[in-house]
């Protein structure tokens, strides 16, 4: 009779915020063994961990939602070297023919990496990535807070009184907003300007307030990347929020993507196929990280502006026939190339605006003469030494020239 010191077997845990349901096959046979739920603490993971390993040596487990409510456990199983699988939940009509309910998940969670159609490994989130998402979740949410606050600040000027709307609206939008803030009611002012100037005042101080928090989240996440990712920061157009978002995509464990191709499909930067007979054609992908696929649309569109390889491939390829939508595709493919072998296989070391600061002043040459020698601008090399820009172009070029100039 097999024990549970020469058993393998495979987990499944359907998660939720305040329980885990688990479930535990034989990997053997694809016998279930039991069934049990567990309080989404850490004394709960580890009771989970341990029930598993009452019954054998643990194979894999698959967990639902490992980027949400089973987070916290897929982390405790990874640290205890367990391998985690992601699992989608199931389909439709798998619902529809074996019900729906904790215990079902939680069985069809397992049975899905016994069949070997769950095989995603999930995101670790215990790194400087990790760190990086929970200050762009802000910023996003700063960001659309501040855009609806400037909209009712507008909507309201264009309801205003004609001799309030006569007075304010001429001027810039930063006029009007430094004028807000400082808006006091006049012994003259009737009910409606009264109560006007202080929606009108609420709204100019939340948009201060607002922006104050984007500007200090940019200056937190600046340095992070700097720090971790030199390389995707250095790359042409691509900019921190860009950077982040890439990131994200890949996780702190890019590693368990196999290729530039799997993270290019992660990005929905990779058309699917749609042929029928004679009919050769591809689609577009509507699946995938949107935000990454949105940072790899901005990533082009710069480039096609300002960058003269990118404008020389697009003019070859418009000559060829293709369209700008199908360029702005194969560019945004090219990106995503870019992007994987600067996160998974970086350079050599890039020198840091600290670090080209210091050669210089060792070599006794202004900032002026750096830029002027290396053929860069002066406004560039000022704000890569004081760390506002990333270029790894220039940074490596810049570096090389006083190099010379000191050997």
């Amino acid at each position: 009779m097999m024990t549970s010191t020469d058993r393998r077997v495979t987990g499944g845990f359907d998660t939720h915020a305040d329980s885990n349901v688990g479930a535990v096959f034989d990997t053997a046979t694809s016998r279930l063994l039991a069934t049990e739920t567990f309080p989404t603490t850490t004394a709960g993971y580890e009771a989970a961990l341990s029930w598993l390993c009452g019954f054998g040596v643990i194979d894999a487990v698959g967990i639902e939602s490992t980027g949400s409510y089973g987070a916290g456990l897929a982390r405790h199983l990874a640290v205890s070297s367990v391998r985690v699988v992601e699992v989608n939940r199931p389909e439709r009509l798998d619902r529809r023919l074996d019900g729906k309910d904790d215990f079902v998940d939680a069985r069809a969670a397992a049975r899905a990496v016994l069949s070997g159609r769950a095989t995603a490994i999930p995101k670790a989130g215990d790194g400087p990535v990790e760190a990086i998402r929970v200050l762009e979740i802000v910023h996003d949410s700063a960001i659309g807070d501040r855009t609806e606050a400037i909209n009712q600040f507008k909507a309201l000027l264009v309801r205003a009184p004609a001799a309030f709307r006569d007075r304010h609206s001429p001027v810039t939008l930063r006029h009007q907003l430094a004028t807000a803030r400082r808006f006091r009611t006049g012994a003259s002012d009737d009910m409606v300007t009264i109560e006007l100037k202080m929606a009108l005042k609420t709204l100019a101080q939340r948009i201060e307030f607002l922006e104050a928090q984007i500007a200090e989240i940019d200056d937190r996440l600046r340095p992070i990347i700097a720090e971790h990712f030199p390389a995707v920061l250095g790359l042409h157009a691509v900019g921190i929020h860009s950077a982040a978002q890439l990131l994200m995509a890949a996780g702190d464990n890019a590693e368990r993507l196999s290729s530039d191709a799997a993270f290019a499909k992660l990005c929905a930067a990779c058309p699917k196929p749609a042929s029928s007979g004679k009919t050769i054609r591809y689609r577009l992908d509507r699946g995938g990280d949107r935000r990454a696929n949105k940072a790899l649309y901005r990533i082009v569109i710069v480039r096609m502006r300002f960058d003269p390889r990118t404008r020389d491939y697009v003019a070859r390829r418009l000559a060829e026939g293709k369209t700008k939508r199908e360029i702005i595709r194969c560019l945004k493919r090219f990106v995503a190339r870019e992007i994987f072998h600067a996160i998974t296989e970086p350079h050599d070391p890039i020198p840091t605006g600290n670090e080209l600061r210091a050669q210089r002043k060792a070599a006794g040459i202004s900032v002026a003469a750096a830029a002027t020698g290396a053929g860069v601008s002066y406004p560039q090399l000022s704000q890569i030494e004081r760390g506002i820009t990333h270029n790894t172009d220039i940074a490596n070029r810049v570096h090389t020239w006083l190099a010379q100039q000191t050997t």
